[in-house]
Formats: C-alpha cells, structure tokens, sequence
C-alpha cells in the first residue's frame, strides 16, 4: 500500500510565551518542524508528505524554507479552525487504498524504527497508535470531589498514529464534531477497536519553553 503522511502543525506561541508559533522555533540549527519532516524522509523511502498549516503562515514558512535551503517534496494545505478539520483538509489528498500516519508537528524526533512499525501494524490490522505507559500516579476529578485511579489502566498516547487510509477518511466524513484531539478517538466514535504500538520517551510534543531544553539535549544525544 502507498504510504502517507499528514503533519498538523497549527500551534500558536501562546503557552510558549512566544511571539513565534512554536513549530517555527530553532532546536539546534533549524525549527522544529524542519526536524520532524526529516525524520520520515530517514524512516520512509518511499511516501507522499502532506503538510497542514495555518494559511497566514505559509509566506513565513516559505521564507524559512528559503533560508535554510530546505528542497524536501511536501504537499502543503491550509490548516482549519482546529486540528480535527486540518487533518480533514489534508485526507482530501490521500487515495483511500493507502496507509496514511497523522502526527503532531511539534513531535520532532519520533524513532525511525518506531515509524516503521506503526505503518507495519496499521497495514496488518487497519491501524496502530503508539503509547506509553504512565509513571506517576494519577488521580480523578468528579465536580468537587478526587479520587486514586489504578494508573496501569490508561495510556498516554503520541502519534503517529497510522490507519487505513478508507477506513479514517470514512469516519471523518460521517463526524459531525470538531472536539477530537488525536484520531484514534474520530474511530472510537464509531466503536472501532484501536490496536496500540509501543512508543518512546524522547517522542516529545513541544509545548511549553522547558520542552525546547530538552529539545535540544535529545538533539545532542543524536549526534
């Protein structure tokens, strides 16, 4: 099946407390965003890049391209008003009898390894997620009242997640809601059985200006 790969990357700079969107931050010499499109160029040799951003960004993007000599093959779209409807607006591009793996801009080093199982068992069983298990105890709020909850009962859950091309662009045209935060929920709405991979600690999602340290010691690692 051919492969494809949808990038979200609409975030702002607001919990960052940056005037810049935190996809277009520097790690190390280039912006985050440069970093995750890289590594599925090292992890997929052959795959279509569909990447959704907010159309007010694109000169800005376009620029950054420009000054860092960036020439990697991408699809670009305009982003909608949440992440539910750009991901829509990019599954317009995917054929239905592909795979295709919806990951967070902001993610910038998933494990090729990784990114090659997700799409693995995604094509095996219909689709795959990766997710980790949790470390620290949790517990659960109801109106004024909190109580423990056994923690080996949840998840936390990072992308890509990767589908059956049919089988997500099916259950996004039948949504009526825009309130989803990954995909793997649009298929639970329909009572789809999600099938998990392992993920990995460094899959960081940049959110907050300590994220960018870590970033950056992930980063150092690497080299």
């Amino acid at each position: 099946m051919k492969k494809y790969v949808i990038v979200v990357a609409g975030g702002s700079g607001i919990r960052m407390g940056s005037e810049v969107p935190k996809q277009f931050l520097l790690v190390g010499d280039r912006p985050v965003l440069m970093h995750t499109l890289n590594v599925f160029y090292e992890a997929l040799p052959d795959f279509h890049l569909i990447l959704v951003i907010p159309e007010e960004h694109f000169s800005f993007w376009e620029s950054l391209c420009l000054k860092y000599n960036y020439i990697k093959p991408f699809l670009l779209v305009k982003g909608g008003t949440s992440r539910y409807q750009s991901v829509k607006n990019g599954l317009v591009l995917v054929p239905e009898d592909a795979l295709v793996a919806i990951h967070d801009g902001v993610r910038p080093f998933p494990g090729i390894e990784m990114i090659q199982r997700v799409f693995k068992h995604a094509e095996e069983n219909g689709n795959a997620i990766p997710v980790m298990p949790l470390n620290d105890s949790i517990r659960k709020i109801e109106g004024t009242e909190n109580m423990a909850v056994d923690r080996s009962l949840y998840r936390l859950v990072q992308t890509p997640q990767c589908f059956h091309a049919k089988l997500l662009k099916d259950c996004y045209q039948k949504t009526t809601t825009d309130a989803f935060t990954d995909d793997a929920s649009v298929l639970d709405a329909f009572g789809i059985k999600i099938n998990f991979i392992d993920g990995e600690n460094g899959n960081i999602k940049i959110t907050r200006k300590e994220d960018l340290s870590y970033a950056e010691f992930l980063l150092s690692a690497k080299k």
